[in-house]
């Protein structure tokens, strides 16, 4: 009885043990995710804004319109950049608008950098400077860096037309048959001089020269129209001052101002069989008004000068300066990297014996051998301009107080 007891309780023992095994397995208690750490996007680059603020239409085929193409050649330059900008800042156009206005706007927006693109906004600029010291100003054609008198936040930058206007005078002698070149001006200061005497320097080289004339025999007359472009009411009307500069016996028209009236007028007289040519101003494509009689066209490429500021700003590295940009001589039309240019027109480039002196004159000017500025040279009342052999310096060139001896026209 004991032995049938204990394995009756062996056999039970045996079940149970079977039966434990074959029940459900214990649900394992919940493991914690590992943590993964989400990546962690990437700041945003700030845009960087930029104003420009210029004196006429943006699309005048002349000085506005190359500061608004050097803007937009930044945009393509640098990602994240955009400008603001403000056209016909003058007293016809928005008399009632200041360029502290237009700043105050341009600031609210973001604007880190502004560029003043007329010497007219010179004090003005000066001003704005100091009601906004965090903000760089690039006042264009100015020189109060270079006098001293501008706010620690102001740059200067220009480039070196002279050597353009050089090239347009020297293209014009070239092409004259009467011996006569008209030159329509502007306001009279001491960059319009400058550069009006420039154009006189380069034709009487070409003429002599190239031609084998008597340099005293060529006439150049310069007449001012009172602004930059033309203001009804206020200025001389371009276009009635190109056809007077044509009537008087002149038959290159070379261009001072920043719109493209010397050209209009000088096609539309070739339109009419008279044998004449022009020299538009500023803007490359300032041929296009009639290219049959463009010779070429003196310009700026502002593009590389804003990049340039604008990187600077951009990366800590701006300082205050006064810039007189010369022409990259290597070529002279390369966009990236010259200030100034000169572009051949249709009616110098069906010319082979014209176009071919005006790349020896280029080439003089690239390697020194040719220098207009030496004296002897007197202003125009016979006063002394430069010494016989005296070598003009920048600031001698730059600040020129009268027209040169042998030019028609006031000097103020």
């Amino acid at each position: 009885m004991t032995k049938r007891l204990w394995y009756v309780l062996g056999i039970l023992l045996v079940a149970a043990m079977v039966l434990s095994a074959c029940g459900p397995a214990k649900t394992p208690e919940p493991t914690e995710e590992p943590s993964v750490e989400e990546p962690t996007p990437e700041a945003e680059e700030e845009e960087f804004v930029f104003g420009v603020i210029l004196v006429g239409p943006y699309n005048d085929h002349g000085w506005s319109e190359a500061h608004y193409t050097a803007a937009e050649y930044v945009t393509e330059k640098l990602p994240n950049t955009r400008f603001v900008y403000l056209d016909k800042l003058n007293p016809a156009d928005r008399p009632e608008t200041t360029l502290e206005q237009a700043v105050d706007d341009m600031v609210s927006q973001g604007a880190q950098v502004i560029f003043t693109t007329s010497d007219d906004f010179k004090e003005d600029t000066d001003l704005a400077a100091e009601k906004y010291p965090d903000v760089v100003f690039v006042h264009i054609s100015g020189d109060h860096v270079l006098t001293g008198d501008a706010p620690p936040n102001v740059d200067n930058y220009m480039g070196k037309m002279p050597y353009g206007k050089m090239i347009a005078g020297c293209t014009a002698a070239l092409a004259t048959e009467t011996g006569t070149i008209g030159y329509v001006g502007p306001l009279i200061n001491e960059e319009t001089r400058r550069l009006a005497s420039s154009v006189y320097l380069g034709a009487r080289y070409c003429y002599e020269n190239y031609r084998g004339k008597d340099p005293d025999d060529l006439r150049f007359i310069v007449t001012w129209i009172g602004f930059w472009f033309n203001i009804p009411g206020v200025t001389l009307d371009p276009t009635e001052v190109s056809n007077d500069l044509l009537n008087e016996g002149a038959d290159v028209l070379i261009s001072g101002i920043d719109t493209t009236e010397a050209i209009v007028v000088a096609g539309q007289r070739a339109s009419q069989g008279e044998r004449v040519f022009a020299i538009p101003y500023d803007y490359e494509g300032a041929c296009s008004e009639a290219p049959d009689i463009c010779l070429g066209v003196p310009y700026f490429n502002w593009g590389p000068g804003y990049l340039e500021r604008i990187q600077a700003v951009m990366n800590g590295t701006w300082e205050q300066q006064f810039v007189w940009a010369e022409p990259d001589w290597n070529d002279i039309n390369n966009h990236d990297t010259s200030p100034v240019g000169f572009v051949k027109g249709p009616a110098l480039q069906g010319n082979e014996e014209w176009a071919a002196k005006v790349d020896e004159f280029i080439a003089g000017l690239a390697d020194g051998s040719i220098n207009l500025f030496v004296g002897p040279l007197n202003y125009q009342d016979g006063t002394p301009f430069l010494a016989d052999g005296e070598v003009a310096t920048d600031e001698q060139i730059w600040y020129m107080q009268q027209l040169l001896e042998g030019m028609e026209g006031p000097s103020e």
